[in-house]
């Protein structure tokens, strides 16, 4: 035992958090990728664009829990709620259009599944933002009816819209 040199270590990590819980629920359907951007002289799909203002959103909040929830027809769980901002970036990064099945859009899936992941927290303020460019067209649950849950159980919904409107 003495050869092994055990020690007895103290060790602390402060983490600052600022006690709001943000989970993003972001859009990788099929029409994601129509290229309705440019950005100096090129065209960007808006898949990549929204994942860029994304990431620079994720890096501008240091101090929240952020989460993300990818959904096209079907709703999942891309990264759980975590100050872990590098472990969230990596993930987003990997995320590519038809990693899941892209041929709908279940907003209200998309929307019931991050609100869902803040149900139970006892954070100071409960977030969802919804990344979206379509109109729900799959998944069981109305949008409408995912927002009210919201409502109840005092989440903050804000969406935004990825896109141009009209033919792209």
């Amino acid at each position: 035992m003495a050869l092994a040199q055990p020690r007895f270590v103290k060790s602390e990590t402060q983490v600052k958090a600022s006690g709001v819980d943000i989970v993003v629920a972001f859009d990788m359907s099929g029409s994601m990728m129509s290229e309705d951007f440019e950005v100096r002289g090129q065209r960007v799909n808006r898949f990549d664009m929204a994942r860029n203002v994304l990431e620079d959103f994720i890096r501008k909040r240091p101090n929240d829990r952020i989460g993300l929830v990818v959904f096209a027809s079907q709703a999942y769980i891309a990264t759980p709620l975590t100050l872990d901002h590098d472990f969230l970036l990596a993930n987003l990064d990997r995320l590519q259009i038809g990693n899941i099945e892209a041929n709908s859009t279940a907003i209200g899936s998309g929307l019931s599944t991050a609100v869902n992941r803040l149900r139970d927290l006892k954070a100071k303020s409960k977030i969802v933002i919804l990344m979206t460019d379509g109109v729900n067209n799959a998944g069981k649950i109305n949008p409408l009816t995912a927002a009210e849950a919201a409502q109840a159980l005092d989440v903050k919904c804000y969406t935004i819209g990825v896109g141009m409107q009209g033919n792209a």
